[in-house]
């Protein structure tokens, strides 16, 4: 997995086309739903996680390093903070055009509501 481009950018649009253990897969889906439905996450996803290996500290870390992310990203989205245009789009694992799209969608569907 280490090295490979095309991962990373399987991992950016949708981690399930990605080529991924089946102990990532599982933790990438339990990190998918504690972002978008943390309500919705029970003991059986804890569960699953452990199947896979992850022991206590692991299932810690993973809770902590999703929920983290989630709150620097809504900090970031609450102040308004824009992408920096430094960037170029070789930097970038999708490209400035997929993220405004990905960003005017997300804005579109919570207009929705």
């Amino acid at each position: 997995m280490l090295g490979s481009e095309a991962v990373p950018k399987a991992l950016a649009r949708d981690y399930r086309s990605a080529e991924l253990s089946a102990a990532d897969r599982t933790m990438l889906a339990y990190a998918v739903k504690l972002t978008a439905a943390p309500h919705s996450v029970t003991q059986q996803d804890v569960e699953a996680l452990k199947r896979e290996g992850f022991d206590d500290a692991g299932v810690l870390d993973i809770c902590q390093v999703v929920s983290y992310y989630n709150y620097v990203n809504r900090l970031a989205d609450g102040l308004g903070v824009e992408m920096e245009a430094v960037w170029s789009e070789e930097d970038l694992t999708l490209t400035r055009s997929d993220f405004d799209v990905r960003v005017d969608a997300k804005r579109a569907a919570s207009e929705v509501k």
